[in-house]
Parts: structure tokens; C-alpha cells; sequence
């Protein structure tokens, strides 16, 4: 008899008393049988069940408890990383705990003596996931805020799903996330998102409105900055991305990257983006109405940390594989196989479409911040952006005064500003 399923201990010891009810009466030949048969069954050694069918199979409780692996002091510095990185889940926590550990004792964050970063090297993800079930129960979070195709020129660009295991960076799901609240009526504030497949990479731009000016200076934005080449963006069919305006931009200024589309209806072709657009936007900004220029600069600045917070600082999951396990009579089941969770920076550093002056630099900036001050900024700048009075009634907001410094459309120039990428 061959089981589909492993026995636990339990279930072995109460089949192998069956079975000893058959094998101790038994004449040599029936119990070399019945010992054929519980090999392939539990699949003990042969030994290990001559043994077990001349002893008592009731299980005895255990005289002497283990003792605890981790002390207290691995407890208090995994709280503490924790929160430093937002309350991540324990398979993405678990591969960020040496070096974090080692980053916040050198900014006088955390005291940790070296047996504690040695255990810390060595401790499992279940043992972590064990542990923040404990401590989540007295830790206390910081507030977060709750607020509440007909396009021709599309026709020449191919619609297609950027594959998931993606080895080379620089293709980018792009997607606008609205601020409008409960209404879409007037100009409000849009974020710009463009997120890179291979390594998790996350741009982020807020913009006034829709005009060309505006989404024009958040890509330019986004180009100047991102420390790897750009070959493929790839929005949905918003018309903001596909006109002709956007189509000029992306041939004339910033040739070389390809152009690509998802399929009308179909959200899951820009899954990774549409994922960020509520952990990386949703969550901090909530749905609530933003709609001044002032409250525009706010959030920039305020992307401008979350820009260091989530690229070099917190791990991201990558499905490395899919398995789909048929069940009679009913759908399959499917199971998820992840890559060991790793920062974007990292990940994009395991590459060689960074050059080593940039990733020097992106090291440095790293090192040198404090990433426990730093999410405290974070949420003193959500703060402050929601004290920021709204746009009052029949005023008209100046989106000028919104774009980037270098735009020479700020200073009233109305030649479009032309970017130049190496």
C-alpha cells in the first residue's frame, strides 16, 4: 500500500499499533511480510520497526521542556527592524535582518552584540513569523491615513505582458493613480508610477492634471533620475500616454525605448504596477481629494523620501515560479514559489545595467541614512499634506508652478525642454 500524503508522527504511531496487534502473533514469514509492508508504508528503516513492534507505541509526554533558541534581546531587535521597515511579513523580513541590524547599530539606532548578529544570520522565516505574532500584540504602529479604445495612435503599438521572470531591467509597468476623492471634476493631483519588472524598482511623480506639460515633466523626472538605461514602457490605454503629443515625445526627445500596451480590460498585463499603486500610493495617501499646486510639491518632496525608503531599504517578494496541483473533481490548486526576498537596490546591483559610479553613490546614500528617521519623516510629510487647505471654489491653480526646476517651462519659456539620456 503506497499513501499520497506523508503521515505525521501521530498518524504513524496509530497505524504501527494496528499493525502490531498482526505482527506479534505472527509466525516468522507473516511478520517478514507485514515488515515489507510498513517499510513501504511510514517508510522507517527496517530496524527501526523490529524495534517499535517490541516496545510500547503510546507516545510519552516530554519530561523536560527545550529551552528557548532566541532570548529577549533577538526578540527587541527584530521589533525594532520591523517597524524600521514597516511591519513587512516575515519571508521578506527574515533575508534584511543582518545587514539592517548591523546598518541602524552604526546610526546608534540599536545596540546589538555579536552573538545576537550571528543568530540573527541564522534565524528561519518561520521562527520570525512565529515571533511577530507575539510581539504584533503589544507593539504600537504610527497612524496611517485612511482617506476617504478608440485611440488611432495606439494602432501601431503592440499590446503584449511583460513576462514575469524578466531578466534584464529596464522594462517598466507605468500606471496614474487619481486623487480626486469623491469626485472627478476639475484638476486634482495624479501619480505617476513606473515600476520595473526585473528588480521591483519604483518611480514616483506627482502631477496637476492631465495636460502634455505636466506628465511630460514627471517622465523627464523619472528619466534623469532612474539609475539604469530605459528600454520598454509599458502603460495601459489611458490617453494621457497615447497621443500625439506623448507619441513625439517618446520618438524625437528620448528614442530607443519601446513602446507597448496592455490588452483594453485586462489590468493583470500591468500586475506589478497595479499592486505598488496601493502599497506605495494608496497606503500613505489614502483616496481623499488633493488638488492645489502647493499640495503637489508636497507630495514630491515626500516621494523623494519614499523613493529612498523602498528602493534601498525594503525587501520585495518575485514569484520565481507557478505549480498547479490538479484535485479531483475541482479546480487545481496552485502554488507560489518566491525568490529570496531582496531590496530593489539589490536586486538591480546582482545586474550589470547599473555602472559602478551610480551604484557607489546609491551605496553611500544608503549608509548613510537612517532608515528608522526616515520613516518618521515619511509620515510627519503625510502630516503635513493633509493640514494643507484644498483649492477653494472658481480659483484656478497654477500647474507652472508644479514642474521640475530644469523644465524651462517654469520660467515661462514655452520651447518644450528637450532631455538628453546617455
Amino acid at each position: 500500500m503506497r499513501v499520497q500524503t506523508k503521515m505525521n508522527i501521530s498518524e504513524r504511531r496509530k497505524y504501527l499499533k494496528i499493525m502490531q496487534e498482526r505482527y506479534v502473533p505472527s509466525d516468522r514469514a507473516g511478520r517478514t511480510e507485514l515488515l515489507d509492508e510498513m517499510e513501504r508504508t511510514v517508510g522507517l528503516h527496517r530496524k527501526s520497526l523490529v524495534r517499535l513492534m517490541h516496545s510500547d507505541l503510546d507516545r510519552k509526554p516530554r519530561r523536560k521542556q527545550r529551552g528557548r533558541t532566541y532570548g529577549p534581546q533577538v526578540d527587541d531587535a527584530i521589533r525594532v527592524i520591523w517597524e524600521t521597515l514597516d511591519f513587512l511579513c516575515a519571508e521578506r523580513l527574515t533575508p534584511a535582518l543582518p545587514w539592517m541590524a548591523q546598518l541602524l547599530d552604526d546610526h546608534g539606532e540599536l545596540s546589538v552584540l555579536p552573538e545576537i548578529f550571528q543568530q540573527l544570520d541564522l534565524i528561519s522565516i518561520a521562527t520570525v513569523g512565529r515571533i511577530l505574532k507575539r510581539i504584533s500584540q503589544d507593539t504600537p504602529r504610527l497612524s496611517r491615513k485612511r482617506r476617504k479604445s478608440g485611440n488611432s495612435v495606439t494602432a501601431g503599438i503592440p499590446t503584449r505582458c511583460i513576462p514575469r521572470d524578466e531578466q534584464q531591467p529596464g522594462h517598466l509597468e507605468t500606471d496614474l493613480v487619481h486623487q480626486c476623492g469623491p469626485s472627478t471634476s476639475g484638476e486634482y493631483l495624479l501619480t505617476l508610477q513606473m515600476v520595473d519588472v526585473a528588480t521591483g524598482w519604483s518611480e514616483l511623480v506627482a502631477v496637476l492634471g492631465r495636460s502634455y506639460r505636466v506628465i511630460e515633466d514627471a517622465f523627464c523626472r523619472i528619466l534623469t533620475r532612474i539609475p539604469f538605461p530605459v528600454m520598454e514602457v509599458h502603460p495601459d490605454n489611458d490617453s494621457v500616454f497615447f497621443n500625439h503629443h506623448t507619441k513625439r515625445f517618446w520618438g524625437d526627445k528620448v528614442p530607443n525605448v519601446q513602446l507597448s500596451r496592455s490588452r483594453p480590460w485586462h489590468s493583470n498585463d500591468n500586475r506589478l504596477v497595479e499592486e505598488k499603486n496601493a502599497s506605495l500610493v494608496r497606503k500613505y495617501l489614502g483616496h481623499d481629494r488633493l488638488d492645489t499646486a502647493a499640495q503637489t510639491l508636497a507630495v514630491n518632496r515626500l516621494y523623494d523620501k519614499i523613493w529612498i525608503y523602498y528602493n534601498l531599504f525594503l525587501p520585495v517578494m518575485h514569484l520565481q515560479e507557478k505549480i498547479y496541483l490538479p484535485r479531483e473533481g475541482q479546480t487545481s490548486r496552485v502554488k507560489r514559489r518566491f525568490h529570496v526576498a531582496q531590496t530593489p537596490f539589490d536586486r538591480l546591483c546582482a545586474t550589470k545595467a547599473i555602472s559602478p559610479e551610480r551604484r557607489e553613490a546609491l551605496e553611500n546614500l544608503r549608509r548613510h541614512t537612517n532608515p528608522r528617521r526616515l520613516r518618521e519623516e515619511i509620515y510627519d510629510q503625510i502630516d503635513y499634506i493633509f493640514s494643507l487647505p484644498g483649492a477653494a471654489p472658481g480659483t484656478t491653480e497654477d500647474v507652472f508652478q508644479t514642474l521640475s526646476d530644469s523644465n524651462p517651462a517654469k520660467k515661462g519659456d514655452p520651447a518644450l525642454v528637450t532631455l538628453s539620456i546617455e
